[in-house]
């Protein structure tokens, strides 16, 4: 008689779109609570850098739960968003909040890889990304994608977090990115989750060396705006037009 098979879980791999389906039934609350709810405000102000005309087609990479394509719609009254992730459970929260707001005509969401974006050259008006380049494993193919499927002088913003490298304020935000975050997002949610996001927010390269990968992959950078005394950046560009 044989011996029964067995079938061995295997955990999600860490910043994967399975990582974060296993989070994203509390994704938005513990955001909010870590957060302090600033993040909002970082949002709007991500939408209004994009400089938006009346009828825009606009893409928000890394959707998750639609917080910021919601926030382009809701400003900007004639555009269209896509909102695109790996996360077919983000996916599914995100598609819940649209049905209740009465965004689902404006807001279309489809899952994707930020590597392989599913548009033409130049399709797009613009284009976001808030939270999630950090978790993409090819960054710089991620940007040259977003340089490629934007038109020339439409806008991309890149909305990230990070570490502060000095200042008392901070030392303070990094103790609560280094022992807040983890400790609480493990008690509101999964450890070995948020210990992983703690530990992405760390590795991130600092603004000026983002922004000049933002460049080798062919966007010209505008701005690069620090919010909360670092803890997070806002970064703004276009796509750079070949010579």
């Amino acid at each position: 008689m044989s011996e029964p098979q067995t079938t061995e879980l295997v955990a999600p791999a860490l910043g994967s779109g399975a990582m974060f389906d296993r989070i994203a039934r509390r994704y938005d609350f513990v955001n909010r609570v870590l957060s302090f709810g600033i993040d909002k405000s970082w949002r709007r102000r991500t939408v209004k850098r994009l400089q938006l005309g009346e009828r825009p087609r606009v893409l928000d990479v890394a959707t998750g739960t639609g917080d910021l394509a919601i926030d382009i719609a809701r400003m900007v009254p004639g555009a269209t968003v896509i909102g695109l992730d790996p996360s077919t459970q983000m996916l599914a929260i995100a598609a819940q909040k649209l049905a209740k707001r009465g965004l689902t005509d404006r807001i279309t969401l489809i899952e994707g890889d930020a590597q392989a974006l599913p548009f033409a050259a130049c399709e797009l008006d613009a284009a976001t990304i808030a939270f999630g380049i950090r978790n993409v494993p090819d960054r710089s193919l991620a940007l040259r994608e977003l340089a490629r499927v934007v038109r020339p002088g439409g806008r991309i913003c890149v909305l990230e977090l990070g570490e502060p490298r000095s200042g008392l304020l901070g030392h303070a935000a990094r103790f609560h990115t280094r022992h807040v975050v983890p400790r609480l997002g493990a008690l509101l949610s999964g450890s070995r989750e948020y210990a992983y996001l703690q530990k992405s927010i760390a590795a991130f390269p600092p603004a000026k060396e983002f922004a000049l990968q933002m460049q080798r992959a062919g966007l010209h950078v505008i701005e690069v705006t620090p919010l909360t005394f670092g803890a997070c950046t806002l970064y703004v560009a276009t796509p750079r037009e070949e010579p």
